[in-house]
Order: structure tokens, then C-alpha cells, then sequence
């Protein structure tokens, strides 16, 4: 395995909270997830009510009697169009391999699938623990003489790599940055 100091490949892990780059790219998330997630919808959600009644029920004379304004075929709309969004939400996440691709994405491309985060318990408390009981287990068998040269090389590359994601640095190959 290749351990990579923590700045070799990305700039991940080297911005401060000042840094134009990281504001910039923050600001450039937030308003990704804003717009796309929540403007386009609201507009998309009206437009496409608006589009369908003038243009389709509007020159239906037979549907036009069922909805001669738009306020009740809105509101008809969303009372079947929402049960429905969210059935086909369900199906994606929990009968569909789509959302676990999506997730195998996320994870592949994520810098910090070869690193621990900057805070938090993975790093404050599961990997420290994680290191303390390889070196007590180390311990328990190096007593008892049970240990290879083999082994103790496999030991001391685990340990090796525990420390270096406790420093901040990189264990595996993570993706380049191209920004």
C-alpha cells in the first residue's frame, strides 16, 4: 500500500477557512444544492402545473369541463402527483441498484474514503481506540512468542498506516484534485 502525506495529491486537508479556493468552492456547493435542489424545483413544479393545463387541458374542450380553472386541477395535480413522487422516491432508494451506484460514486470520488475527516469520532475517538488495541494485542502476542517476522512486518505496516490517518495523511490512492 502507498501512504501519501497529506498534501501529496489534493488540496484537501491544506486550505484554511479563509482560503479563496475553499470559500469559493463552499459557496459553489451551496449554491448548487439551492438552486438545484430547491429554486428549479418550486419553478419546474409550477411550470410544468402551468404548461399542462394552458396548453394541453385548455385545448381539450373534454378535460376542460372536468377543470374549467386551473386552481382545482393544481390542487388534484398535487394530490396524485405527490403520493406518486414519493412511491417512486421509496422505489429509488430501497428496491432500486440506482441509489447504490450513486452511493458507490459518492464514496469512490470522495477524498476522505482515504483519509479521516478533520473532527469527529472517527478520528477523536474509533481510530485512536483502534490503534491502542492493535499495539495491546501486539503486546499480548509478542509475550507469548506467537508472532512471525511476517506478522510483526504486517503489524507494523497496520500501525504505520493508523498513524498516518491520525496525522492527517492519506492511506490507498486517492483521486486527483483537478481544481
Amino acid at each position: 500500500m502507498f501512504i501519501y502525506p497529506i498534501d501529496s495529491l489534493t488540496r484537501v486537508g491544506t486550505m484554511s477557512k479563509n482560503d479563496p479556493v475553499r470559500i469559493l468552492a463552499r459557496a459553489w456547493y451551496y449554491f448548487r444544492m439551492g438552486y438545484g435542489t430547491y429554486l428549479t424545483f418550486a419553478l419546474g413544479y409550477g411550470s410544468t402545473l402551468v404548461t399542462v393545463y394552458y396548453l394541453a387541458i385548455k385545448n381539450a374542450p373534454d378535460l376542460l369541463s372536468i377543470f374549467p380553472h386551473f386552481l382545482p386541477f393544481a390542487i388534484l395535480a398535487t394530490a396524485i402527483g405527490v403520493p406518486l413522487s414519493i412511491g417512486i422516491g421509496w422505489i429509488h432508494l430501497k428496491r432500486s441498484v440506482l441509489y447504490g451506484s450513486e452511493a458507490d460514486i459518492g464514496v469512490e470520488s470522495s477524498p476522505y474514503t482515504y483519509k479521516l475527516p478533520r473532527s469527529g469520532i472517527g478520528r477523536d475517538l474509533d481510530y485512536p481506540a483502534r490503534l491502542t488495541q492493535l499495539r495491546m494485542v501486539r503486546k499480548l502476542v509478542e509475550s507469548s512468542g506467537l508472532l512471525t517476522d511476517e506478522e510483526r512486518r504486517e503489524l507494523d505496516d497496520l500501525e504505520q498506516k493508523y498513524l498516518t490517518l491520525l496525522k492527517g495523511g492519506y492511506v490507498g490512492i486517492p483521486r486527483r484534485s483537478i481544481v
